[in-house]
C-alpha cells in the first residue's frame, strides 16, 4: 500500500519571482496581489471577486507515486498544497478533485487530495460495474459524489457501463459526470436521453467550433437540459476554442447560452492544472474567471452557478 502523504509543497524561490514579476511587468503591484501557481500563467489576481462559498468544481491531483493505469505515463504532481495556492489565487473556498483518467479505478490521489484539503472539498471519482455496494458507500463515506467516464480516449470505463452504473449510484445522490467529443456525444444520443439519474458534462459539452450554438452538440445538450436531470460545466474554454486567449469569444459565446438557458444546471471549475495544455502552455487562470461575468452577466445567476448549483449537485452545505 502506497501511503500518500498530500503536505509536500513547492515553493518559488524569491529571485525566479522577482524576475518573473518583472517580465510582466508587475513590480509596481503590491506582493499581495501577485500569485505564483504551479501551472498557471499570470500571477495577478482576478478582478472578479467571487460570492462566499463559491465552489471550484473541476480539478486534478496527480501524484506520481500512484503507478498509472495500464498504458499512461507518469503525469508531474499536482498537489494540494500546490491547488491552495490556487485557492489563494482565485478566492474560491469550496472544490470538488476530479479523478484523473490516468489512474484508472485507483482513486488514492483523488481520496488522499480530498482529505488533504479538508471538509470544504468533494470528489468524482472512476468505478466499473465491478465495485462492490460497499465500495460505493465507503467512497460516499469519504466525500466521493460521482463517478466519472472519460470517453474521450479508449481507457477504464466505457458507454456500455453508464445506464448500469447510472442505476447503482443514483441511490446515493451521485452524478455520471462525461467527458467526451462532441460529435460523440450526439452520436450516442439514444443513450444519454434515456438515463433518469443526474448527468454532468464536462467542458461545455465539447461543443464544437466554428458550429458552436449552433451545432448538434448545442441542441442535443438543450434537449437534455431541458429533461431536468442535466448539468453543464462552464469550464475548458480553451479546449474547442478556434479563437483562443484573451477573449476566447467562440467558447464564451457557448457558455453565455447555456448560463442564459439553464442557470440552475450549470457550474464552473478551473480544470486545474490543465492537463491537456502543454507545460509551456498553460492557461492564465485570472483571465479565465475574469472572463465568467461576461457569460453570466446576471449576478444572481452567478452565485447560482458559483454557489447555489455546487451545494446541490456536490452536496455541500447549503449556504
Amino acid at each position: 500500500m502506497i501511503t500518500l502523504d498530500p503536505s509536500r509543497r513547492r515553493v518559488l524561490g524569491g529571485a525566479a519571482a522577482a524576475t518573473l514579476g518583472a517580465a510582466l511587468g508587475l513590480q509596481g503591484r503590491p506582493a499581495s496581489a501577485q500569485h505564483n501557481v504551479r501551472f498557471s500563467t499570470g500571477t495577478a489576481a482576478p478582478t472578479f471577486k467571487v460570492p462566499p462559498n463559491t465552489a471550484d468544481c473541476h480539478f486534478h491531483i496527480y501524484d506520481n507515486r500512484v503507478p498509472p493505469a495500464a498504458g499512461g505515463l507518469p503525469a508531474p504532481d499536482a498537489t494540494p498544497d500546490d491547488y491552495r495556492a490556487l485557492q489563494a489565487r482565485l478566492g474560491t473556498t469550496r472544490g470538488v478533485v476530479v479523478q484523473p483518467s490516468l489512474y484508472g479505478t485507483d482513486n488514492r490521489p483523488t481520496l488522499a487530495g480530498m482529505a488533504a484539503l479538508g471538509p470544504n472539498f468533494r470528489g468524482v471519482a472512476v468505478v466499473t460495474p465491478a465495485v462492490s455496494d460497499a465500495e460505493l458507500q465507503r467512497l460516499h463515506g469519504l466525500g466521493i459524489r460521482g463517478i466519472r467516464f472519460n470517453l474521450a480516449q479508449a481507457g477504464t470505463t466505457t458507454l456500455d457501463m453508464l445506464e448500469p452504473l447510472s442505476q447503482r449510484v443514483d441511490a446515493l445522490g451521485w452524478n455520471c459526470q462525461i467527458n467526451m467529443p462532441g460529435d460523440k456525444i450526439v452520436a450516442a444520443s439514444d443513450t444519454f436521453l434515456k438515463i433518469r439519474g443526474k448527468l454532468v458534462f464536462d467542458h461545455l459539452a465539447h461543443c464544437p467550433q466554428p458550429g458552436g450554438v449552433q451545432s448538434d452538440t448545442f441542441k442535443l445538450m438543450r434537449r437534455l437540459l431541458d429533461q431536468g436531470n442535466t448539468w453543464v460545466k462552464l469550464t475548458g474554454l480553451y479546449a474547442d476554442t478556434k479563437v483562443g486567449p484573451p477573449t476566447y469569444a467562440d467558447t464564451v459565446a457557448v457558455a453565455r447560452a447555456f448560463a442564459a438557458a439553464a442557470p440552475t444546471r450549470c457550474v464552473w471549475g478551473s480544470d486545474w492544472p490543465h492537463p491537456t495544455e502543454r507545460q509551456d502552455n498553460k492557461p492564465d487562470d485570472a483571465l479565465l474567471l475574469d472572463l465568467f461575468p461576461t457569460f453570466v452577466p446576471n449576478e444572481a445567476d452567478r452565485t447560482r452557478i458559483l454557489v447555489d448549483n455546487p451545494a446541490e449537485l456536490y452536496d455541500f452545505p447549503k449556504a
